[in-house]
């Protein structure tokens, strides 16, 4: 099962959008283990917009609030790309606008491994 965890990751470019540079990290390391290539952490709202801009993403884990910003401005690009995402932070799931209702969400404190783990759940499949 690992391994197959493992593939579905492989080379998968995962935005990390959070302002806790522990939570960052830990989030990154797991993602990292499983084979996804980490862009960022994006400590702020104005970081993660410009890598969204800038990068080709497979998919994001998003804080909902980034240093008293709030990140649902990248979550709509995201979300218009056609790019999957999730929510882990530390507000329950009742401070997600009803657009993203059907959003995966992680509350805080959360098993980076677990997120990681189940990532690969909202990714489109690979063709081939």
């Amino acid at each position: 099962m690992m391994r197959s965890m493992h593939a579905a990751l492989a080379q998968r470019r995962i935005l990390v959008v959070e302002d806790e540079y522990f939570i960052a990290h830990d989030i990154a390391h797991a993602l990292g283990r499983l084979g996804a290539e980490v862009i960022g952490p994006a400590p702020t709202c104005e970081d993660a917009m410009a890598l969204v801009k800038a990068e080709r993403l497979d998919a994001a884990v998003l804080d909902i609030n980034v240093r008293g910003q709030s990140v649902l401005p990248v979550a709509e690009i995201l979300a218009a790309r056609g790019v999957p995402f999730v929510f882990a932070t530390g507000y329950d799931r009742g401070a997600v606008p009803f657009a993203f209702r059907n959003v995966p969400h992680w509350e805080k404190p959360f098993d980076p491994d677990h997120l990681a783990r189940t990532l690969p759940e909202v990714l489109p499949r690979r063709g081939g």
